[in-house]
């Protein structure tokens, strides 16, 4: 006769025992219930109104003229005569544009640059027989750690002679540590046996970057890219620092319409007469934010897999 104690001390099976022998179906298998999908529903379409109201309210205020402006208290949704006048008059004074170019060209030999590096170091410190490669990665994760500050960074960039030339925006922050640790993840997740054939047929470490490494590593250097092409984009501070105001990127421009709201050049003598300050603000902000609006739906599909690739192993 069997113990009815041996039957209390039976493990209960799992629910992945319970779905193999046909008696229960997982829980991420059962269709969700009429309100669990209008509940999400509903959080979806808040979240989407919270994401595109301030850029459409953006946009909006840009292409509305001031009597509307006035009446809406500086914020318009639907303006009812749109007009262009704000942007013919910031890219008529040459102020606008020759900042969008300049942080155009910051951005991508920038971008290209620090892509450049990260990958040449990311690929070093992969490999398990590079002498010192340990003690190269902890400097790098060093940096992460511990920021040089404000006044030894200036006296840095000071001493190099970079003062007032673009070159302080860019070398200063040629590499994330961030960035080079996801990129050597990636790296040593690749097959090992890729790397041994190829050196049985001869090739060497940067044949095997270039040839191999590198069209299967497109979606980790998308994403990588891109952060690099915000960071450049963005920045503002460095050229606060380091630049003087005839050559400023759009960041620092947009910086001067938005926050100080004091315009520049002949643009802003004309913004005050005939176009008024709120959509003049609101069309640099649309200036500033397109080239990465623009961008950034291409590297869409990479930037999941490419941004948690490093994490993940086998």
């Amino acid at each position: 006769m069997a113990n009815p104690s041996n039957a209390l001390r039976a493990p209960r099976p799992t629910l992945r025992q319970r779905w193999e022998a046909g008696n229960e179906r997982p829980v991420w298998m059962e269709k969700p219930k009429p309100a669990m999908q209008l509940g999400k529903a509903i959080l979806i379409v808040a979240i989407c109104f919270m994401a595109l109201y301030p850029l459409f309210a953006v946009l909006a205020t840009s292409l509305s003229s001031q009597t509307e402006i006035a009446n809406n208290n500086g914020l318009v949704l639907f303006p009812k005569e749109p007009t262009l006048a704000a942007y013919q008059t910031i890219f008529a004074g040459g102020v606008v544009t020759n900042a969008l170019v300049r942080s155009l060209l910051i951005t991508l030999i920038g971008t290209a640059l620090s892509l450049v590096v990260t990958v040449a170091m990311a690929y070093g410190l992969s490999r398990r027989n590079l002498v010192g490669g340990r003690f190269f990665l902890m400097t790098a994760l060093f940096t992460m750690l511990f920021s040089p500050g404000i006044i030894p960074s200036f006296l840095m960039v000071k001493e190099l002679g970079l003062l007032n030339s673009y070159a302080a925006l860019v070398l200063p922050t040629l590499m994330s540590a961030f960035n080079l640790v996801v990129v050597r993840s990636f790296f040593m997740n690749l097959p090992q046996e890729l790397f041994e054939a190829a050196k049985i047929d001869g090739a060497g470490d940067f044949r095997i970057l270039v040839q191999m490494v590198l069209p299967l590593s497109k979606g980790v250097l998308a994403v990588v890219g891109l952060f690099y092409a915000v960071s450049y984009w963005n920045a503002f501070f460095n050229a606060m620092l380091y630049l003087n105001d005839d050559k400023w990127p759009l960041s620092m421009i947009l910086r001067q319409y938005v926050l100080l709201g004091q315009p520049m050049g002949d643009a802003g003598a004309v913004a005050e007469i005939a176009v008024p300050s709120q959509a003049i603000q609101m069309a640099v902000v649309v200036v500033s934010l397109l080239p990465i609006v623009i961008v950034f739906p291409f590297l869409q599909r990479y930037f999941t897999k490419g941004v948690l690739t490093g994490a993940i192993k086998g």
